[in-house]
């Protein structure tokens, strides 16, 4: 059995980026998209033409800063490997009351097409009137797509948290 990772929680969520379940290599070093192959942070910097910081808490703080939550489908897994394929006995983290925290929360984005059908299978959508759900390719290096691809997708994080700034 393996667990997720506590969600990077800003005090002002507006949007939400869910994964699966973190990687082995992220479970070692303890850090969401710890794989230097994963293109996660590479993504996020990039939508604001920025380097991606070495320091893992300038990553976490930029999130921060831009009012994104990080957090993973599940809360606990069974799983060889790091493949979302070898996932077994699921059991999803309460995002629900993260949501309930955050009154500012109004999109969800899943980093994947896997972590958004563990979400619609564990977790029962009528409690999340109103919001925004938009599928992302995975930042998964077995997803294969050309990174300006994935970006121009992407983008729809940045363009959200700016029409959010728009209408406040």
């Amino acid at each position: 059995m393996i667990y997720s990772f506590p969600p990077i929680e800003p005090d002002r969520a507006a949007v939400l980026i869910l994964g699966t379940m973190p990687s082995v290599r992220s479970l070692e070093q303890m850090q969401y998209y710890g794989h230097p192959q994963n293109q996660f942070w590479k993504l996020i910097f990039a939508l604001w033409n920025l380097s991606v910081p070495h320091s893992y808490s300038d990553k976490v703080s930029f999130l921060h800063d831009k009012g994104i939550a990080l957090w993973d489908v599940l809360q606990s897994c069974e799983r060889k490997g790091s493949m979302d394929s070898q996932i077994k006995s699921p059991n999803p983290n309460d995002i629900l009351s993260l949501a309930g925290r955050h009154s500012e929360l109004h999109t969800i984005f899943f980093n994947s097409k896997n972590a958004q059908i563990l979400f619609d299978r564990l977790i029962d959508k009528k409690h999340f009137s109103g919001f925004v759900f938009c599928t992302l390719p995975s930042s998964s290096p077995a997803r294969a797509m050309r990174f300006e691809d994935k970006l121009a997708h992407w983008s729809a994080v940045r363009d959200t948290l700016n029409q959010e700034q728009k209408d406040e």
